[in-house]
């Protein structure tokens, strides 16, 4: 029987983590699985509030365990020291993501903007950065395709740079995660 509580998904510059809090509340036993893969298992924990501490890639991960009223339960995870939400409301102004398929293979492509790093289906790629008369173009290995992330101002201040992933000279739409 699974005591399984709890599921969250967050969205980090190597993909997308699926994690799982099982807690028994008669034997306090605590599982985590991230991805499918159980990375904490406590059995038999007298004490069934608290906390547990894991990383998820370089992300430090905390779920908090407290008491509502009886034997009731509230679950919340924390990631690098901020709420889910305060996370993936930051992580959404750092990193540009496109999803689409080439050579019939689902393809994630992320930009983080603070790093300006490149990652395509969670592997870090080498880059390549040159200057245009509209700003720039940051280009980097795509199998057999040729593909760069075009920066331009936006001519607004409270926009900023707008960021283009271009795949053969046709610019792909960002994906909302």
């Amino acid at each position: 029987m699974s005591d399984l509580v709890a599921v969250w998904e967050i969205s980090l510059p190597d993909g997308k983590h699926v994690i799982k809090f099982e807690h028994g509340t008669t034997s306090g036993k605590r599982v985590i699985t991230v991805n499918g893969k159980e990375i904490l298992r406590r059995d038999w924990m007298f004490k069934l509030v608290g906390a547990e501490t894991f990383k998820v890639g370089k992300a430090n991960c905390k779920i908090n365990i407290d008491a509502c009223s009886g034997f009731m339960y509230e679950y919340t995870l924390d990631v690098n020291g901020k709420s889910l939400q305060k996370f993936s409301d930051n992580q959404s102004k750092i990193m540009k993501t496109w999803v689409l398929t080439i050579d019939n293979i689902p393809t994630r492509v992320v930009l983080e903007k603070d790093t300006l790093d490149i990652w395509v289906n969670g592997a870090k790629k080498e880059t390549t950065g040159e200057f245009t008369d509209e700003g720039t173009e940051t280009h980097f290995d795509f199998g057999t395709k040729s593909a760069y992330i075009k920066a331009v101002s936006s001519g607004k201040r409270r926009e900023g740079i707008v960021h283009s992933l271009v795949v053969d000279n046709l610019e792909i739409p960002e994906a909302k995660e």
